[in-house]
Order: C-alpha cells, then sequence, then structure tokens
C-alpha cells in the first residue's frame, strides 16, 4: 500500500482512508472500468443509427478506457486475485457486456450490414484483441491511444461489413464517458486508476 499510495502521490494515511488494501483498490479500477464500458455501450445502443457505427463507438471507447483513462483496467488478468464473492460480481459484469457487444453484432447480421457469423466467436476474437492492447502499448510510441482506437476500429468493423465502403465513423464527441461517480474523490480516482497499475501487473 506505501508503493501504490507513492506511485499515486498520495500519503498511506489518505489511501487508507478510501482502500483497507490493495485487493481494494484492484477491485475498484476494475468495477469503474467495467461501468465506463457499460455506459458506452448502453450509450451506442440507444442511439439512431447504424451497428457499424453503434459498434465503432463501443470499440473506440474501449480501448481509450483501457489504454488512456483508467490504466488499472488493464488488470483484467488479474481478477482471479480477488475474493471468490468479488470475482463473481466482477465476472457477471463482464459477461453483461460481452453479451451486448454480441447482440450489436447480431443486430448488424440482421439488418444485412454484416457478413453472417459467429457472433459469440467474433465478439471474443475482438474484445480479446482489444484488451490485449494493454500488453504492447507505450504512451512514447508514435501513435496516441485515440489513433490507435481509431484503427482498430477501421480493422475490426471492416472485417464484419458486407460492403466495406459503407464503413463510416460518428461525428466526434468532447465528452465520450460520463460514467457515474462514487465516494472517491476526483483527483484520488485519477491518481489511483492512471497510475496505480501498470501493464496489469498488481504492485
Amino acid at each position: 500500500m506505501r508503493d501504490i499510495a507513492a506511485t499515486a502521490a498520495l500519503s498511506p494515511a489518505n489511501l487508507y482512508n478510501y482502500f483497507r488494501g490493495k485487493h481494494d483498490i484492484l477491485f475498484f479500477c476494475q468495477d469503474n472500468s467495467l461501468d465506463r464500458m457499460l455506459f458506452a455501450l448502453d450509450k451506442a445502443r440507444r442511439i439512431r443509427t447504424s451497428a457499424a457505427i453503434k459498434l465503432r463507438i463501443v470499440i473506440e471507447s474501449h480501448l481509450r478506457c483501457v489504454l488512456d483513462e483508467v490504466e488499472g483496467s488493464a488488470a483484467h488478468f488479474l481478477t482471479t486475485a480477488l475474493p471468490p464473492r468479488r470475482q463473481r460480481y466482477l465476472i457477471a459484469k463482464r459477461d453483461r457486456y460481452e453479451t451486448g457487444v454480441r447482440n450489436l453484432i447480431v443486430t448488424g447480421v440482421r439488418w444485412g450490414e454484416f457478413v453472417p457469423c459467429d457472433p459469440a466467436l467474433a465478439t471474443r476474437a475482438m474484445l480479446g484483441a482489444l484488451n490485449w492492447s494493454v500488453q504492447w502499448f507505450s504512451p512514447e510510441g508514435p501513435l496516441t491511444a485515440t489513433d490507435i482506437a481509431e484503427r482498430f476500429a477501421d480493422y475490426l468493423i471492416r472485417g464484419l461489413l458486407s460492403n466495406p465502403a459503407d464503413s463510416q465513423r460518428p461525428p466526434a464527441e468532447k465528452n465520450p464517458h460520463g460514467a457515474p461517480r462514487g465516494s472517491v474523490p476526483e483527483a484520488t480516482r485519477t491518481s489511483l486508476t492512471r497510475k496505480s497499475f501498470s501493464r496489469g501487473e498488481l504492485k
């Protein structure tokens, strides 16, 4: 906890005001990232537009979350380090998210936008590629998280389209996220989610 507090530029006493230990922080970061992803998914589903644009919004929001906004979300591989009850809670949220993405693909196939495919397999291939990006992405690299999000969306959606020429991009938004906040102050939340974890390793 002292190492995490130092990395997040907080005092250990301040950190203990909100978290009892490392597992609480891991759970917080995972839960926060899933809230953001589910919020973006719900927002995309409500927009009256093509399935391709809805899926693009989800893909770009997902990558911005794991690469730029909530670095603790890179700890997808550490959920087994949590107590069983918390594991089940996070897995249920992850399953809800995966089901929502799969339903977007099902809708695209039904409307004729996407080629016939196995929606579950296509979804898992897509989410696997998105989540693995945290293993190789470098903020000092030639591409920003936004650049990578846009290119990933181009590549992944093009493989599904019945007519690749139909690929479109939604209008740019100033604030793609409006996920609900908890009781942890914003400054503490940002410090923890951006600094406490690195490439999926619990420190």
